[in-house]
């Protein structure tokens, strides 16, 4: 049976066997391991998944493939769920899951901020995405934006295998990359500090072409001359603009924020 791709849910479907298995590769997934794979489509990769894995969790919001993905591997630890991830149960998942998937562009920050925000997090994320996306949250100081802080504050993030747009049926706009977050074992924040170091973050980029002590001041609603007196006691530049800043840049400035 041949499954049309549905446009509005960015469905393409990538087949080459090779491509798959360096997928699956960057996970280096044991026999013990638990696999959440997210938008499993045809089970192209989900094969690979199976071979590898103790079990695989896939969830998949299109009903029609859904359906279809049983039949393809009987006699398997697979388990399916036609259900949306965004408000799928992590907590369902044993300690220490991994997740591998191929995911739509347009839901792939969300997807990110899902995962790394679980009180359940995975230990392992591997995701096929946009290449300038991948590109955007391997970010150092100078390129950083809040999305490559929301990443690194919480996983050592690195680039895999690049894949052209031509692998893919039908084929999207743009190439895409495999990005490899290792969730850290010590997170660099407080769990109760998160609140308050995002805020910063916000205020930080709330006006891009602005001057950090401009942004800081708007974003939270003190007097220049106080976000300069913080900036400088951080050990940062009033005229840098937020994009300059290292992680412990923002993490210094929570510090004396706190105070």
């Amino acid at each position: 049976m041949v499954v049309k791709n549905n446009k509005s849910l960015g469905q393409h479907w990538l087949t080459d066997r090779n491509i798959l298995s360096a997928i699956a590769d960057e996970a280096e997934i044991s026999a013990q391991d638990t696999v959440l794979e997210i938008g499993p489509g045809l089970g192209t990769l989900t094969s690979e998944l199976l071979r590898r894995a103790k079990n695989v969790i896939a969830v998949e919001f299109d009903a029609r493939l859904a359906a279809n993905l049983p039949a393809q591997f009987p006699g398997t630890s697979l388990e399916i769920y036609n259900e949306d991830i965004l408000t799928f149960d992590l907590s369902k998942l044993p300690t220490g899951y991994k997740v591998v998937a191929n995911i739509p562009y347009y839901i792939t920050n969300k997807i990110i901020n899902l995962l790394l925000n679980s009180k359940n997090k995975p230990s392992v994320i591997v995701l096929l995405i946009q290449k300038e996306v991948a590109e955007r949250l391997v970010a150092e100081p100078g390129d950083m934006s809040i999305l490559a802080i929301s990443a690194q504050i919480y996983s050592e993030v690195k680039l895999g295998i690049e894949v052209g747009k031509e692998y893919f049926t039908p084929p999207p706009k743009v190439d895409s990359q495999v990005v490899v977050l290792h969730t850290r074992q010590e997170p660099l924040l407080d769990a109760n500090d998160e609140q308050l170091f995002f805020r910063l973050v916000k205020a930080g980029f709330s006006s891009k072409r602005k001057k950090l002590r401009s942004s800081i001041s708007a974003g939270l609603g003190i007097s220049k001359s106080e976000a300069e007196e913080l900036l400088k006691k951080s050990g940062i530049d009033p005229n840098d603009r937020a994009e300059e800043l290292s992680i412990q840049n923002w993490i210094n400035m929570l510090s004396l924020r706190k105070l």
